[in-house]
């Protein structure tokens, strides 16, 4: 790991021995720092989804001047994110929805973060998941969005059956009846009928064995 992420990490040193096992896994197994650098300088940060806070986490570290909010419906993750990166001065966490963000502070990002949200919802509610995180942002307010990517690979196939255990077999991660990967063409579209210009897709599997995607876009 990064130095960076090392530091990020070494936040959730008083969480319980699981909790601090979950996150040391997230951070060897998604690319979280590739997302954080692409953040823009500065600014209002929302980390929709954010389960324990390590993206938070690497995106208040790599620029200190920056304000996060991050959002996530779990009640435990909000309290492990709290005690971890919740301390960080910058960086606040609440139990929510990207909805109940949207309505409390409607346009007031600079920038949203999603990492590994949209699979976990039914696919008829990514177009309106989509529309929402648009709400957020002020007028060429930058998205990323970080998926896996649903092209019919032995990594498309091991995430699934990798989520599947997650979800349905030990409960470690909440989903709303999705589980669902896309190709990029038609999360690209997605993103496009709910008002971004998608600037880059940019392929982030090297190294992991899961199907790894990027989409940087801004609010039009």
């Amino acid at each position: 790991m990064s130095a960076l992420v090392d530091k990020a990490v070494s936040l959730f040193s008083e969480l319980p021995p699981a909790e601090r096992f979950h996150v040391r896994a997230r951070a060897f197994s998604a690319p979280l720092e590739a997302v954080a650098w692409r953040v823009p300088a500065g600014g209002t940060v929302a980390d929709v989804g954010c389960g324990h806070g390590l993206l938070s986490a690497l995106v208040a570290l790599e620029d200190p001047s920056r304000t996060v909010y991050g959002v996530d419906p779990d009640p435990r993750k909000i309290l492990w994110a709290s005690q971890g990166p919740g301390r960080l001065p910058r960086v606040h966490f609440e139990q929510g929805t990207v909805e109940s963000l949207a309505e409390r502070r409607p346009a007031a990002f600079d920038s949203a973060v999603v990492c590994d949200v949209l699979y976990l919802l039914p696919r008829e509610r990514w177009p309106e998941f989509l529309l929402t995180v648009r709400r957020l942002l002020r007028p060429g307010g930058r998205f990323l969005l970080k998926e896996a990517e649903g092209d019919g690979s032995w990594k498309h196939y091991k995430c699934l059956a990798q989520e599947w255990v997650m979800v349905k077999m030990i409960g470690r991660t909440k989903a709303g009846g999705g589980l669902v990967l896309e190709p990029r063409g038609t999360v690209e579209s997605l993103l496009r009928d709910a008002g971004f210009k998608v600037s880059e897709t940019v392929e982030l599997d090297t190294g992991y064995t899961t199907p790894h995607i990027l989409y940087v876009a801004e609010a039009t």
